[in-house]
């Protein structure tokens, strides 16, 4: 795979379903699974991009459900974060039924809309586990050293509910978290004034997380300066 490669370099294939084996699983949360999955006749895929999972009953009877890719396009293995949601078919088969060795019916690198090229000055503003494409998008610009041009900020509950806390810190993110105090920071979501350093200069914006979040996300960036043709939204729910 290319170590240094932009949309603007992607000859676009129509993806068609395929199969990934479940080579690692965790659940760092009760409510959360990783899975790290080798997919067969793979696909490159960019920053931002999704898989569909796909499960098929014996009768024929299958349920689908999109998970943003949270790895970088140069690890042999497409990672992706399962939030489990109550009654959800394929979330709690996945959290609670599936194991290491199992193979998944898949789909992708899916979306065109919702990805960074890695050449343009980017903000995130995600939440919950819609911090998952920013990750991404955080070890791309890591292998690419190109980390001046992508700011992140995340937000969540409390450490304990936050995927990949540690490493969005790490990686100089701004993490905020609405029901615990970090440090000098009293808990809440970030304000526009706290945004607007790392939102100046960025020529697109990404949002992801829940309807809840994306409409309390959205206003804060116009308010930090982000000019709101540029914001790309991406959110989920129980239904997708």
């Amino acid at each position: 795979m290319s170590a240094d490669r932009s949309i603007d370099d992607v000859v676009p294939r129509e993806t068609t379903w395929t199969t990934g084996t479940i080579i690692t699983k965790e659940q760092p949360t009760p409510d959360q699974v990783r899975l790290r999955l080798h997919v067969d006749d793979r696909q490159g895929h960019d920053p931002g991009q999704h898989y569909v999972v796909r499960l098929r009953a014996p009768d024929d009877y299958t349920a689908q459900r999109s998970y943003s890719v949270a790895s970088d396009n140069d690890d042999p293995l497409v990672e992706l974060l399962v939030e489990r949601f109550p009654d959800g078919e394929v979330s709690g088969h996945l959290a609670d039924v599936a194991e290491v060795g199992d193979v998944l019916e898949v789909r992708g690198p899916i979306g065109r809309w919702f990805r960074w090229d890695t050449r343009t000055p980017a903000v995130c503003l995600v939440g919950g586990t819609g911090v998952v494409p920013a990750v991404s998008m955080l070890r791309t610009a890591r292998r690419l050293d190109r980390r001046d041009l992508l700011r992140v900020a995340a937000v969540g509950r409390s450490p304990e509910h936050l995927p990949y806390a540690a490493e969005l810190a790490r990686a100089g993110a701004l993490v905020a978290y609405t029901r615990h105090d970090d440090g000098d920071r009293p808990r809440g979501v970030p304000t526009a004034e706290e945004l607007a350093p790392l939102a100046a200069g960025a020529e697109v914006a990404f949002v992801c997380g829940s309807p809840r979040f994306v409409a309390l996300a959205t206003p804060l960036l116009i308010g930090a300066g982000v000019d709101p043709t540029t914001i790309r939204v991406e959110q989920f729910g129980a239904t997708g």
